[in-house]
C-alpha cells in the first residue's frame, strides 16, 4: 500500500510514517500543502492522509487541487482526513466529498492505523 501523508506537526507525521511502515505500507510525508499537490500530480497513492489545517492552504484546497487528477469517487476512497478542529462544517464538507475525518488526538490509535490502511471500516474497497 502507498501512503502520502500531509502533515505539518513533525511528531505526528514521523509516529504515523512509523506506524504504517510497520504494517508493511509505503509512506511518503509532505509537510505542506502545495508540496502535497506536486507529489500527488507525479505520483499515484492508495491513500492519502491529509491533515485540515496546513502552514501554507488547507486540507480541503489540496482535494480541490487533486480532483483535476481523481473523480469525485477515488477522492472519497483515497483521502482521510485528520484535524484537531472537527466542526459541524468540516464534517458537512468532508462528506460532500465522501471523505471520512479522524480527530486528533485519535482516540484508539490501533483503530486510526487500520483506517488508514484499509479506509472507511465498512467499506473494503
Amino acid at each position: 500500500m502507498n501512503i502520502l501523508i500531509v502533515e505539518d506537526e513533525t511528531l505526528i507525521a514521523r509516529s504515523l510514517k512509523k506506524l504504517l511502515e510497520r504494517k508493511g505500507c509505503h509512506v511518503t510525508w509532505e509537510s505542506s500543502g502545495n508540496k502535497a499537490i506536486e507529489t500527488i500530480r507525479s505520483s499515484n497513492f492508495d491513500r492519502i492522509i491529509c491533515d485540515l489545517m496546513l502552514q501554507d492552504i488547507s486540507g480541503f484546497d489540496v482535494i480541490e487541487e487533486s480532483k483535476k487528477k481523481y473523480d469525485i469517487h477515488e477522492i472519497g476512497n483515497k483521502f482521510i482526513i485528520i484535524t484537531a478542529y472537527s466542526s459541524q462544517q468540516v464534517l458537512i464538507k468532508a462528506a460532500s466529498y465522501g471523505c471520512i475525518v479522524l480527530s486528533k488526538p485519535f482516540e484508539n490509535l490501533n483503530e486510526a492505523i487500520e483506517i488508514f490502511r484499509e479506509g472507511k471500516p465498512n467499506d473494503k474497497n
